[in-house]
Parts: structure tokens; sequence; C-alpha cells
């Protein structure tokens, strides 16, 4: 089989995470590099040392040997970026959530979906985690119509990226669209239906508040509630937490239905829990049905290689797999352009309802 040979748009933490993983999968081979910050360039040498080193993107687009590009970049330049390789190179893509920050970057996505005649696939990794990857498998039929859906994170505050980035809304989107588009994604898939209303609540209680920036405070939220109505009358939840370090299961999301009720435990990232903690706890989804019967509980270990290779439970592995076989097997990517736009767009109507204080409809947006 014909080793592919990859192109990184942002060698940062998640771009590394991303090398590591494809350097565990046969037949993929990191070809070319781009990267700004000299620094995080530096720690991505290290993993990849025959890496090509470009100059900028349009310099890493004129590398012919290229089979396919990873943007790991950060947020809010994600959509030029896209549109910028989209008018020199028809690759495969795989590109990091959130798909854009801006509003009005909105239509490079329309344009990219109706013109752009290769794969581009939005990087959901929640969709991999073991254990939600197997309530997305079992609820459907353990639970009958699912008519309720929770969703609950409890982690540690943003971490330090390049350029401090991630502290302001105008560059990562907001808290509900940088890192909740994962959770709305999911919404969307397991519900399945397409959201009418959101309503929301949120602030930041702790998280960077004796921070400053050139002069700039912070203004990321650090916690919140998300209520969305689906156009079917089901509903789903959201609480997040980013002051809850220790937290034995970062993620548990639970899918009940007429039948029953699926919940999936996601433990902490390893390299975030506290050495004076027990042990993580093992990722599990547990099966509780309506009738009186015995609930089952289904271990979902992940192979220590795998969670060495990144914070996301062995997510990011298992989604290389499949993008690779997209690009191998001529597929339609598992996470499209569509899915990616929509979970931006709940984020951003959580962002309104919050900021606004009202309910906000989809079709506002």
């Amino acid at each position: 089989m014909k080793t592919l040979h990859y192109g990184f748009v942002g060698c940062g933490m998640m771009g590394q995470e991303h090398i590591r993983n494809l350097q565990l999968i046969d037949g993929c081979k990191i070809a070319a590099i781009f990267e700004p910050d000299a620094d995080m360039r530096a720690q991505a040498k290290m993993l990849v040392s025959d890496a090509i080193e470009a100059s900028s993107l349009d310099a890493l687009l004129q590398i012919e040997a290229l089979d396919a590009l990873i943007i790991t970049s950060p947020n809010f330049c994600h959509a030029d970026q896209l549109r910028q390789i989209a008018s020199t190179r028809t690759l495969p893509i795989l590109c990091e959530k959130p798909l854009y920050t801006d509003p009005a970057d909105a239509a490079i996505i329309r344009d990219l979906a109706a013109s752009y005649h290769a794969p581009i696939w939005v990087g959901m990794e929640y969709r991999y985690m073991p254990p939600v990857a197997a309530l997305i498998q079992k609820a459907p039929s353990f639970c009958g119509d699912i008519r309720m859906l929770s969703i609950t994170e409890h982690r540690f505050p943003f971490l330090a990226k390049v350029g401090d980035w991630n502290r302001f809304n105008t560059q990562s989107g907001g808290t509900f669209v940088e890192k909740c588009c994962h959770f709305f994604d999911l919404m969307r898939l397991i519900i399945p239906a397409e959201p009418s209303f959101v309503m929301s609540i949120a602030g930041q209680a702790h998280n960077h508040l004796d921070e400053n920036y050139d002069g700039k405070v912070p203004d990321i939220w650090d916690h919140g509630y998300v209520i969305v109505e689906f156009e079917n009358q089901a509903r789903a939840m959201l609480e997040l937490c980013m002051f809850a370090e220790g937290s034995a299961y970062q993620e548990r999301i639970s899918a009940i239905g007429a039948d029953g009720k699926a919940e999936a435990f996601v433990p902490s990232a390893a390299r975030f829990w506290p050495d004076e903690l027990s042990t993580l706890p093992r990722p599990k989804l547990e099966l509780s049905p309506r009738a009186r019967k015995q609930n089952e509980t289904i271990y979902c270990d992940v192979d220590e290689t795998l969670m060495i290779a990144g914070d996301h439970a062995g997510s990011t592995y298992y989604q290389h797999l499949e993008f690779k076989k997209t690009i191998t097997e001529k597929l339609a990517p598992a996470v499209s352009l569509d899915d990616g736009m929509k979970a931006v767009k709940m984020g951003q109507a959580a962002q309104i309802s919050a900021s606004e204080k009202r309910l906000v409809f989809m079709d506002e947006l």
C-alpha cells in the first residue's frame, strides 16, 4: 500500500498530538510542517526530524509529494487557511475544530462545500473516544427513541497556547464554540435531529482573572449551562465547569429513551491527573434498562501507547484510522463540513443566548 505523505499546518500542542498518533499508523508519514512559532517548530522537529520545514503555507502547498493536509493551527486561522488551500491545491484535509470563529466566515465554508473536490474532515475527536463511540453505537437500539441527552464536562482550565490566543473570545470564538462544539456535534449525532433553539447561561468565575496581556484581561468563560430543543422535541443539556481539576471522570454523557439509559464515562487526561490521587478510573459504558433487569457495565480500556500519544482517550488515533480509510478508499468524510458548520452555529447561538440573556432560534444564524 502506498505511504500517505501528510503536511501539517500548525504544530502546537494539538498538532503534536496528531503527529504522535499518525506515527503509530502504518503507511503514514509526516513529510512537511509549517509552524511560525520557533518553540513549537523545534518541538515538532524533535518528533519528525526528517520532515521538510516550510516557511509559509504557500511554500508547504508547493511540495508535490503531499497526499493530505492536517490543519491544527489556532481557531481563528482555519477559515482563511482553508480558503488559501482551496485556491492552490485540492488535497484531502483534516481540519481541527472549530471550522471558523467569525460568523462572516460561514460563507467561506459554504463555498468550500460546494466547490472543493476532495474530502474535508472536521476534527471532532470526541466521537471516537471508546466509551462515547460505544454509546453512539448502542444507544439507539438499547434506549429506544432518545428524548433526553445530558453531557457533563468537569475539567481543568484552558491550557497556555502560543500567543495566548485562547484567552479571548475574538480569537477563540468563545468557550461554547472553542470548547463545546464537540458536544453540540455529539448532540446532533446521538439524538439524531437538528436543533430548533438554544438557551444558555455562562460566565467567568475563577479562571484567568489574574492574567493580563498587554493591558487586557481574558474574557473567556469558565463555566455554563446550555439547553437545546431539537426539531423532534428531544432535549439536550450541557454542563461545563473548567475549574474542576481532579474530577475522576472528565466527561459523562447520558442518553435516555423509552427503553432505558446509556451512560458513557470518560476519565480525565492522564497527564493532568494529580499524582496524589488514586489511579485513574476505567473508561466505561453503563446500560440501565427501564425494566427491572440487571444493569450492564462495558469497560472500554485504552491501550497505554495511545494514552501516552494524546490527551483524548485514544480518539485522535482512531479518528486518523478513519481519515486514512477515507483517503485510500475514496469515501465521504464521516464528519463533514456541514457537521462542522452546524456545531459552530450551535456554539454561537449559546454565546449569544448567555450574552444577551435570551432564547436564540437557530434560524437567526
